[in-house]
Formats: structure tokens, sequence, C-alpha cells
């Protein structure tokens, strides 16, 4: 008898993220909210250190692995839209009654929730921009607008300091400003490697779908805000020519993998060695050469020359191949298209209700004397985002964490002294918020203990008991909205996610058989295709991971990826055979038709090499 296996909801509820400790976030998030919330109960400005406090916490959620310059951008531009949501909130809040404040309070999650859908970034933009939003109408104070803004500004850009300012595990190996751009290069040469070591077995899929996130990283550090546009320092032409000579490497590497044969174990020395000479900011010495038995083993070879090459002079590489980002016409398109839309209506539905059940419910007995009706629009606002995980998973989570972090607040406020005691609570939840991102509830409680200390400190009483019941009421709400039937656009998000990877392995695919000798236009392609379908297959597990109801909406949409996948590995195999013959093999030919016919795409549309 088969064992039961638990549901793929509850089963991505109990799953944890792996990684190694982040001690630096860690220490950034310490030296954070606690004494932010310090210097603002020192200097008499209380609300304003509970305001930069939050803003921290936000921002430590968002201090995630990579580079510096990367930061200024993931941390900068959530904090920035926060700060205006903030602001608008303020001002409507004040100047507004509680309908033509609920309304706007819904056209504005409407427009968040379309810009979620553009990327991780936007993401965390359209939450923080919420969340500010509901803070600044709900939360009564005597500071107007602009400055409660410039408190949460001051808040996010001391974490956004420290994270510029503070050195990091392997920041000395060279120059200082590019410790994180270099672990990702060096990443990319490491799953190089473990492909090769990997090919013709079974954890060979595995290794792949491992090189497209190390190039992905790697491309997302390398395109960070530069000081100069044209002209940089000597270490960051090395690190864009270290990465460039990575890419041919990677598709010969795709193109073994292709072809199912295993290579020795040579043949993978060659990646290891240039990964330790990133990480080490030092030459690779003499590398060893793969045999030349085959055209991917060639170009394996000659990538690995090129490779040597790049290291020893350090230039050469094309900026724009790893700067190339998507532009505002594909942001507009992403917000606008079925995604964009369907999110921003559950934003926008579930952000406009909370706010009038909260209002509603104000000045009830329910409520007693807390002045936060803020809490239950801003609480939907995490529950409602989809890259948080599965419907159902996240409501589970959000109600275990804050049950749990409630408790354990309640506990600690009986016996902590005041202020002092509040303080410290709020450092040690800053310094635990990087490593409790790891997993949604666990964040959940970490995140509620430190909102209950800063209320608390805020001179407001307990409130274990009304968070709990405010959070239940929020996690009811989103249920309810998410299983509502919304015509045209159930899986919207997963539909644009795999039209976006076809379009991008057709324009590959016909830039290959269009014999053309661009290389750096033809890597650009590939990187397009890969993670464009990368993002789809996220977006499919997430999907698939929901309950019957809203699961069967995207059923069936793994196997359009798998023909996908498979169409973008011949079309790599093609090109590397390509640049060594000048001909397809039948093999190629064959599986290229096949993906063709699975996928429905019309075969006169792709130009063959004359050659075939």
């Amino acid at each position: 008898m088969s064992r039961l296996a638990a549901p793929l909801w509850f089963a991505h509820a109990l799953r944890v993220q792996r990684g190694p400790m982040p001690w630096s976030a860690v220490t950034r998030g310490a030296l954070a909210a606690g004494p932010l919330l310090l210097a603002g109960v020192g200097t008499g400005h209380t609300a304003r250190g509970v305001l930069a406090a939050i803003a921290a916490m936000l921002a430590g959620i968002n201090d995630r692995p990579g580079s510096r310059r990367v930061s200024v951008k993931r941390l900068g531009v959530p904090a920035l839209a926060g700060a205006l949501g903030l602001l608008a909130g303020t001002y409507a809040g004040q100047g507004l009654a509680a309908v033509p404040l609920t309304l706007v309070l819904t056209l504005l999650g409407l427009v968040a929730g379309g810009i979620s859908a553009v990327g991780a970034v936007a993401s965390a933009t359209g939450t923080q921009v919420l969340v500010g939003a509901a803070i600044g109408a709900g939360m009564p104070a005597a500071e107007s607008g602009w400055q409660r803004a410039l408190a949460f500004l001051s808040g996010a850009g001391w974490l956004l300091v420290l994270r510029l300012a503070l050195p990091t595990p392997g920041s000395l190996a060279g120059d200082f400003r590019f410790d994180g751009e270099r672990a990702a290069v060096a990443e990319v040469y490491d799953a190089i490697a473990a492909l090769l070591d990997a090919v013709g077995g079974e954890r060979a899929t595995a290794r792949r779908a491992a090189l497209t996130a190390a190039l992905d990283h790697a491309q997302d550090a390398l395109a960070g805000p530069r000081l100069r546009r044209y002209i940089g320092s000597a270490a960051e032409r090395r690190l864009h020519a270290q990465f460039a000579a990575a890419l041919p490497l990677a598709e010969a590497a795709t193109a073994l993998f292709w072809s199912g044969e295993p290579v020795s174990a040579r043949t993978a020395e060659g990646p290891r060695r240039l990964a330790a000479a990133v990480r080490g900011n030092t030459s690779p010495g003499p590398l060893p050469a793969p045999h030349r038995s085959a055209p991917a083993l060639r170009a394996l070879d000659d990538a690995l020359l090129h490779a040597a090459e790049a290291f020893d002079r350090g230039e050469g590489a094309d900026r724009g191949l790893v700067g190339r980002r998507r532009g505002i016409g594909s942001a507009l398109r992403a917000a606008l298209g079925t995604g964009g839309r369907e999110y921003g209506l559950r934003v926008s539905v579930c952000f406009g209700a909370a706010a009038a059940i909260a209002q509603a419910l104000h000045h009830t007995r329910w409520y007693g004397q807390h002045q936060h009706w803020y809490w239950l629009p801003a609480t939907t606002v995490f529950l409602v985002k989809p890259d948080l995980g599965p419907l159902a998973s996240r409501v589970l989570c959000r109600a275990a964490g804050t049950v749990l972090g409630a408790l354990v607040f309640a506990g600690l406020a009986a016996l902590l002294p005041r202020p002092a005691g509040l303080i410290a609570l709020v450092t040690v939840c800053g310094a635990l918020v990087p490593v409790a991102t790891r997993h949604f509830a666990a964040q959940t409680a970490v995140v509620t203990v430190l909102v209950l200390a800063l209320v608390m400190a805020g001179g407001e009483p307990q409130a274990s008991v009304s968070r709990i019941g405010e959070t239940l009421l929020a996690c009811a709400l989103v249920l309810l909205v998410g299983h509502l039937p919304m015509p045209r656009e159930r899986g919207g998000g997963v539909r644009a996610r795999l039209a976006a990877a076809g379009s991008a392995a057709h324009a590959y695919l016909v830039h290959v058989l269009g014999e053309s000798d661009d290389h750096a236009e033809r890597w650009a392609l590939r990187r397009e295709a890969y993670r464009t379908l990368a993002e789809a297959r996220t977006a499919i597990a997430l999907a698939a991971a929901e309950l019957p109801a809203l699961a069967r909406h995207t059923a069936g949409t793994d196997a359009v990826a798998d023909a996908l996948e498979r169409l973008v590995d011949t079309t790599t195999a093609c090109a590397v055979h390509l640049d060594d013959t000048g001909r397809l093999a039948p093999r190629h030919v064959r599986q290229l038709w096949d993906a063709l016919d699975e996928l429905k795409l019309p075969q006169g549309e792709v130009p063959l090499p004359a050659a075939v």
C-alpha cells in the first residue's frame, strides 16, 4: 500500500527555505529598528521613532542576499513608495470621511496590485505603498504627513546605509564594493561545474535549473546602479568580463546536458578553478582541457580558452549584455495584462473591504480602546500576495504565526520593564527578521512580536488579543475574496508568464536558426528564454499548490512548461552544433519539430538553415 501524501497546499506550509545563516543581515537588523526606537524615545519623539522602526522592519524583510548596488533598488524603491503611501494616507485620513476614504484606498489597491505583478521589487513596492497608506490613514498622530513620511524614510534609509557601509563575509578579497557581485559570478561557474558532473545522470535536470537560477542571480547583481554609466572601475569591468565569459560555458554545458552522454570528471575541473579565481580575485592558472570528441565538448574547450583570456586581461565584457533590463513597455504590459488585472482586482477588493470593515468596527466594544484599525487592511496586503505562497498555505501560516507571536509577546510584556525592555525586544526581533523570512509563519511570529512591542512603546495598552482577532478576520476575508469567481481572469498570472516564456523561446529559436553571427545577441536571447521559463515554472508550482477550486484553473500548464523547456534546450544544442559543423543533425531537426508540434507553434514561421 502506498503512503498517503499530504495535500500540496499543506506541504507548502511546512516547507522551509534553506541556506547559510545571514549573519551580516542579522547584524544590520539588530542595529536598525531597536536603535531607531531608542533614539525616538530618548529625544521625546516616540511616534517618529516608531515609524522609523516600522520602516526599518519592512526594509529588513527585503534585505536579501545580493550585491550592495542592487540593494539600493531592492530596499530604496519600496521604502520611497511606502513613504509616499504614508504621506497620502495621512492627508486622506485627515480630510476624508469614512466612505470616500475607503473608495480612495480601494482605488489605490487596484493600482498597487497591478504594479505588483511586474516583478519582485515591484511587488515589494506595491506592498509598502498600501501598508504606508493604511498606517497613515488609521494611526492617530500629532505630526504632519511630511514629518511622518520623513521619519519613515529615515528608518529605511538607515538600514540601507548599514547595507552599503558594513562589511560582509568575503568583502575584503578585492574591491569592497563588489563582494555580492563576485560571489554571484562565482556561483555561476560552480553551477556549470555541477551540471557537467551530473550530465547523463538523474540529477542533471535539477542542475540545469540551478544553473539558470545562478545566471539570473548574477545578471541581477551586475545590473545594479552605477555612479559612472559608461566607464566603471577596473574591478567592475573585470566582473563583467568574467560573467560574459561564463555565458558560452553555460551554453556548451547545456548542449552536453541535452545530449545526455556523461563526460569525464576532468571536464568540470576548469569551471571550478574559474569559480575559485573569482572568489579569491586571483588568476585561475592553467585550465585542464576537455576531450574535443564532440561539438559540445569542442565548444566547451573553446569557451574555457576564452574565459582564461578574459580573466587575464579583465576586459572584453559586453556591458549591454549583462545590463539588459526589461523596459517600461514590458512593465506596463505586465501590470495591465491578465496577471496584473487579476491581482489588482483581488488586492483592491481585499484592501477596500478590510478598510471598510475596520472603520465600521472601530468604535465598537470589540475594538475597545485600541486605536489601530489600520491593522486589518495592512494584514490583508500581506495575505493577498501570491508570491508568498499558495492562498491556503499563507493563510494558515499567517494565523499560526500571529497566534504564536501574540502569545509570546503577552508573556514577555508582563515581565519586561518599560520602555527599556520593549526597546530590547524590538532589537532582538529586528535581528531575527532576516532569518525568519525563510518561512512565512516564522516571519509572521517575529513581526507580530515586534509590532506589538512598538505599539506598546508608543503608549498604547497591550494588544495581543485584538491582534489575533484582526488577523483571523483578515484570513477569512482573503480566503473569501480569493475564491470569488472572476470571469476570464482565473490563472491569468500563470498564463501571462507562459506567454512571455513562449515568446522568448520563439525569438531565441528564430535567431539561432537564422544563422546570425551575433553571439552576444544570441546569449542575451538565451538568457531571456531561460529566465522567463523559470518565472513561469515558479508561478505554476505556486498555482498547483492552491486548493483544488483554484488549482484546477491552471491544470496542464506544467506540461506546456516542460515542452517549452525541451524546445529551449534543443535550440541551445542546435546553436552549438551549427557553430561547429554548419548544419543540423537529424536528431536536432526531429526534436525541434516534435517540440513545435507539441506546442502547436507554426513551423512555417521558423527559418531553417540552408544546410538542413
